[in-house]
């Protein structure tokens, strides 16, 4: 059953949570849960780190995280990556780097990149030698930007999407000064059309760049928008922008792990990606690159000739051919593929927990988790709908929007909520003592996010219950103190809000 203002069967209908534990025993990766580590309410409560030996804690009630649009959760596998790497270094030393070992999970440090290729490409739709790991997000895009973005004196306009995550903003800004243009003129951000919604439409992103073809250089989009949640048409978009001879790249942070992509068959240019959000990788974790492999062509003939021989690129010694690269040689021929994008050697501890990540993701399609993600979220809005009718009943103003796209083609896991003004503050301190995690954009927007690998029906349902009584008593209360202004666990301290 698929849940949505369209559906017909939920009309009338209120659900319990017995039904919701029956979708929970219904649930086929039920099983993938078991995979993380889930924190409990009272080790979010706790002011210390916990000192207990083992992670089981049976007997405390474990929080509600539905945060992992931003952050997600670890598995147990991470930790045993992590002590194989760190036993290889210590036992090994320098050997570690070319030798594998029986009872080691990770492979030789020098390999250990390639195979994190591997296991990634079936997640984005790529061969191996579309896919790179490495850098972070915005360093990948600078990256990808230096070798994409070709302004001449008629086409130099960058299109990208007005609420572009920040770091987005502050790259393409950055790059079109560093090849001294004005950033006000060669900027295009593509806003909504209606200043009252949060989403821009398919059609509109078109006629932006019809409206600016001749005058464009690249386009930057999200495949996921990090605010509203909303999934835009990858496929539609990349085609109607090579229709114009347009290079096209897109920044998946929320959609990578989160819906299925197709890279290589959408013909996408490149795109960029971080591995801490849907993927589970920690902070900060290392990131990935998506080269078509039509951009990433090696001519060694050419090079012998005295020619290029491959496109442009900032170049450095890990994207060097493997059969060369340690005869130091002073001519950089690079590895064909994405891989020859790399610059310097990727971190191998920072690798291992994308390693564990992708074990867990081997063992159920991606098709299966966006499958279950479509009806979670759905489940999710469904019931966030009726709690509004229920709390407008009596002829009030509705207490929250749902700002994400109702289509489950438009969106991934996420479900971004507006409340009415004043009510943000409260909510989240009522949150934070009942033991759930969501994230927040000031002023009046909570952000959701069901992760089909470790979240459950009866949790949303559980979520739901409780969001509608911390609505009804913030909105009766009119809080206005502060506390409790960032997520989970942060009343004393506003770092959170600030970093977000």
């Amino acid at each position: 059953m698929l849940w949505g203002r369209a559906s017909k069967e939920a009309v009338g209908k209120e659900y319990t949570r017995e039904e919701a534990l029956q979708l929970d025993d219904s649930d086929t990766l039920r099983h993938l849960r078991s995979e993380f580590i889930i924190p409990t309410k009272d080790d979010l409560r706790r002011k210390t780190l916990s000192s207990q030996a083992t992670y089981t804690r049976a007997h405390e009630a474990l929080c509600i995280y539905l945060c992992g649009n931003s952050l997600g959760l670890q598995p147990h596998r991470t930790t045993h990556y992590i002590n194989d790497y760190m036993k290889a270094w210590a036992t090994k030393g320098v050997f570690g780097h070319f030798k594998a070992y029986p009872d080691s999970n990770i492979p030789p440090f020098v390999n250990v990149d390639d195979v994190a290729a591997q296991q990634m490409a079936p997640l984005v739709g790529a061969s191996a030698s579309e896919v790179a790991i490495m850098e972070t997000l915005s360093a990948n895009l600078h990256l990808m930007m230096a070798s994409f973005y070709r302004p001449t004196e008629e086409r130099y306009k960058i299109i990208l999407e007005g609420k572009a995550f920040p770091s987005d903003q502050y790259a393409v800004e950055s790059q079109i000064r560093h090849h001294g243009l004005d950033a006000a003129q060669a900027m295009v951000s593509i806003a909504p059309a209606d200043p009252t919604q949060a989403t821009v439409t398919t059609s509109q992103i078109l006629t932006a760049i019809d409206e600016h073809a001749s005058t464009t250089a690249l386009i930057l989009l999200p495949g996921v928008q990090y605010y509203t949640g909303q999934f835009f048409d990858i496929e539609i978009i990349t085609a109607h922008a090579h229709s114009h001879g347009i290079i096209i790249g897109w920044d998946l942070a929320h959609a990578v792990g989160n819906v299925e992509l197709l890279l290589h068959d959408w013909d996408v240019d490149f795109a960029v990606w971080c591995s801490y959000k849907y993927l589970n990788c920690g902070p900060g974790a290392i990131g990935g690159l998506f080269v078509h492999e039509n951009h990433s062509r090696v001519d060694k003939k050419a090079i012998e000739d005295g020619h290029e021989g491959y496109r442009p690129r900032l170049s450095g010694w890990w994207g060097g051919d493997k059969a060369t690269r340690f005869q130091m040689g002073s001519q950089f021929i690079p590895i064909p593929g994405a891989a020859g994008f790399q610059v310097g050697n990727p971190c191998a501890l920072a690798i291992c927990p994308l390693l564990a990540s992708l074990e867990i993701f081997a063992l159920a399609s991606m098709s299966a988790v966006r499958s279950k993600s479509i009806m979670l979220t759905g489940y999710l809005e469904e019931l966030l709908r009726r709690s509004n009718l229920r709390a407008t009943a009596d002829g009030t103003d509705e207490l929250y929007w749902i700002i994400t796209p109702s289509g489950i083609t438009e969106r991934g896991a996420q479900l971004s909520i507006r409340l009415r003004s004043g009510l943000l503050e409260g909510v989240l301190v009522e949150l934070e003592e009942q033991g759930v995690v969501v994230d927040e954009r000031k002023p009046d927007v909570i952000r959701v996010a069901p992760a089909p690998l470790y979240n459950t029906f009866s949790e949303v349902w559980d979520f739901v219950a409780i969001f509608e009584s911390a609505c009804t008593k913030a909105n009766n209360s009119k809080a206005t103190d502060s506390q409790g202004s960032g997520a989970l666990g942060g009343t004393e301290d506003k770092g959170w809000s600030l970093i977000k």
